[in-house]
This record gives C-alpha cells, sequence and structure tokens, in this order.
C-alpha cells in the first residue's frame, strides 16, 4: 500500500484550517476531493490553488483529499506543502508573497512590555492576534507544538509571516531549542521577520551559532535587514550566565526568563508570591542593565487572575523588568496599564527634563534641580519616563 501523508487540523471545534491526506502516484495526473462549507463560493478556487502548489513542488501526479474548515490560501498552501515534503525530499517550496502592510522595520528600544504567545500550529489563533494591540506577536514553533507537527508548523509559521497582518506588533517567532531551531531559522529569517527567541539558552555560544545563521540566510537570500535575539533563559546554569548570554552578540536587544523551567530545574514550586526565583529574576535583571538591554519577565499563567495578573507585573516593572510574556489576550491591557509610569512619577520626571533643558541651553553642564544635582543616569530615566507616558497614555 503507498504511503499517505495527513497534515493540518480538522474537527468540530477547528476553524480557519484544513486537514490534508496525499498520496503521491506515478501516473494519472493530480485528483482533488474537497469537502468544504464554502465550496460553492470558493471550491474552485482551492482546487486551483491546490494545482499551483503541487505544480510549485514538482509534483505531477498525486491523489489528495482537502477536508477545508474555512481554511485561508496561506494555511492551506502550507498544509499540502508539507503533506508534499512527508512523503518525498525537495528543496522547492510555496511561499506566498509579503503583504505590503508587514512591510515595517522595528527598532532596538522598542517597547516590549507586552509579547502575545500564539501556537504556531493553530491559524486561527494567528488572524485576529493584531487587534488586541501587544507590542509583540511570538509564533511558536516550541513548547505549543506537538513534536510530530513541528515540520508542517514551521511552514505554516513561515507564511503567517507573509500575510497575516499583525497590526504593527514586532513580529516574534520561538524557534526550537538548540540544534533543531536551526531549521526554523530556514524557514522563518527570509520572510521580513523582526525578532527571534532562543528558548533554554545557557551559553553565549548558542546566541553566536544562531547569530551567525541568521547572517548566513540574509546573505544567500540578498538580504540586508536587522533581524534581533531575545535568549530565554530557564535553567539554573543560565541564570549563572546571563550577562555572557546579553553580551555574546550585538543583535540581543532583551533577555527574557521561563520560570516554569527553571523553578522545575531549581527544584521548587513555582508560587504566586516569588520568593523561590527572586534570585534569578534579579540577576537577569542586573545582568541586561549592565549590557544595556531590556530585561522581560515570564508569563502569569492563570489567565483568569486579573488581580493577580496586575500584582505580578506591579512587581515585576519593581524589579526593573520592561515587559513580560502573555498568553491571552485579555492580558495585553492589563500588562500595559500597569507599566504606565504614575502621576507622581511623571511630575517628577518632567521638572528633571526641564532642569536638564535650562541647563543646556544656558550651556551648563550642570544640572540641579532645587538644591540637588541630577546626574546624566538620572536625566536619561527621566526622559524615558516621559517616553513611556507619552507611548501609553496618548
Amino acid at each position: 500500500m503507498k504511503q499517505i501523508a495527513i497534515t493540518g487540523n480538522k474537527g468540530d471545534r477547528i476553524r480557519s484550517d484544513c486537514q490534508v491526506k496525499l498520496q503521491l502516484l506515478e501516473k494519472g495526473g493530480i485528483s482533488i476531493k474537497l469537502q468544504s462549507k464554502v465550496e460553492r463560493m470558493f471550491g474552485d478556487q482551492i482546487r486551483q490553488q491546490a494545482e499551483e502548489v503541487f505544480k510549485s513542488l514538482g509534483v505531477s501526479h498525486a491523489s489528495v483529499e482537502i477536508e477545508d474548515s474555512g481554511a485561508l490560501p496561506f494555511v492551506i498552501g502550507a498544509r499540502l506543502e508539507a503533506a508534499v515534503k512527508q512523503l518525498q525530499v525537495t528543496d522547492k517550496c510555496w511561499i506566498p508573497p509579503v503583504i505590503e502592510q508587514n512591510r515595517y522595520e522595528t527598532g532596538r528600544e522598542r517597547f516590549r512590555f507586552s509579547r502575545l504567545y500564539l501556537p504556531g500550529n493553530s491559524p486561527s489563533m494567528m488572524l485576529n492576534a493584531g487587534i488586541h494591540h501587544p507590542n509583540g506577536i511570538i509564533l511558536d514553533l516550541e513548547d505549543s507544538v506537538a513534536p510530530q507537527k513541528k515540520a508542517e508548523a514551521r511552514l505554516l509559521v513561515r507564511n503567517a509571516l507573509c500575510q497575516v497582518d499583525f497590526y504593527g506588533a514586532e513580529r516574534m517567532v520561538r524557534i526550537n531549542q538548540l540544534p533543531g531551531g536551526l531549521e526554523d531559522l530556514d524557514e522563518v529569517v527570509p520572510q521580513h521577520l523582526h525578532l527571534v527567541l532562543l528558548p533554554k539558552c545557557e551559553h553565549g555560544s548558542q546566541v553566536v551559532e544562531v547569530a551567525e545563521r541568521i547572517q548566513a540566510i540574509l546573505k544567500a537570500h540578498e538580504q540586508e535587514r536587522e533581524i534581533f535575539l531575545m535568549p530565554i533563559i530557564e535553567s539554573c546554569l543560565g541564570v549563572e550566565n546571563a550577562f555572557e548570554i546579553a553580551t555574546a552578540s550585538d543583535s540581543v536587544v532583551a533577555i527574557a526568563i521561563g520560570l516554569e523551567d527553571y523553578t522545575a530545574d531549581l527544584g521548587v514550586k513555582r508560587t504566586d508570591s516569588g520568593e523561590e526565583s527572586l534570585y534569578a529574576r534579579t540577576r537577569l535583571v542586573n545582568a541586561c542593565k549592565a549590557a544595556g538591554i531590556q530585561p522581560i519577565d515570564s508569563v502569569y499563567s492563570d489567565v483568569a487572575n486579573m488581580d493577580g495578573l496586575r500584582k505580578n507585573v506591579e512587581t515585576s516593572r519593581s524589579l526593573g523588568f520592561e515587559g513580560m510574556g502573555c498568553i491571552h489576550p485579555r492580558q495585553v491591557p492589563v500588562i500595559h496599564e500597569a507599566f504606565v509610569p504614575g502621576e507622581d512619577e511623571i511630575k517628577k520626571a518632567r521638572r528633571i527634563v526641564e532642569a536638564f533643558e535650562e541647563a543646556e541651553a544656558r550651556g551648563s553642564g550642570v544640572v540641579a534641580l532645587g538644591s540637588k544635582m541630577i546626574d546624566p543616569p538620572v536625566v536619561k530615566r527621566a526622559q524615558k519616563t516621559l517616553e513611556l507616558a507619552k507611548k501609553l497614555k496618548p
């Protein structure tokens, strides 16, 4: 019996996806069996796309069944390509064009208060994620994707980077733990990606390896863009090597901490109070501040507890963190609100900046507020506070 590849998802609760069953043949051309609630409106379009995908991949003879649950073309293309690549080795691919809305760059100093994790094999969660306006969207290829689904998720994430409008969010991908994550880079780096998250990072050499692979891929595609790195520290060894990781490459703009894996490595249970991770969090913050990059706190996993989340973010900010991950859109506004400077903080910052500007206008190198001298780092922090207030309280 000839081998059959099955990709995608189906079921009563599945939306914006499809399941593909593919059998490659020696002759007979392309046979397409389609089951879809929108067949009357889009059946011909889906069949035409399937034929285009097979042509792009060099497939001339195949029997395919598509059970459609409202999948968009970029999803159908990814599922068909993944099925073909389960059955034969090929360097050919079908990649949709990058939409104009995604042709924007981000900067090293960009605010990264919130980063919304999206499972890399669930297209329905990707489509409207941008309307919640997180600072970053993380298309996750690691923990949220089952091992047997990683190859097809890689192609889906690649196509989503091209076709999904994320409304100005920084487009991020969490690759798999090295060395497997290097294969992820080959697919996602050329697709106008902004930032790569490197999970379970323990050594600066891992950062260097990823940075060099990214540059090689960009060069091979004749692209000149800056792709930033955010290593994720999730072990005791990673915590001890935080500064080494932070300074391993100029592409590193932030380090995140993953407390679920860290506390497991420590051999303790994660608690709401967080005493068990205080050392790790403060050490990571200190390493990031010393390296001039952003420290990013772990996710808060109780999505129903908004009061708990608010307290967690306030503690996070008090420790020096400049953002945190989130696993549900409802967490985004709470995180943003908690990172907004308070009125007293804003008023003080404004007085400091005004004193600095007056000193500059006089040509004086001495900045004073009343009888108190103001050091340059204090001025810089005040300027950043006002920038935050302007950004988050328009």
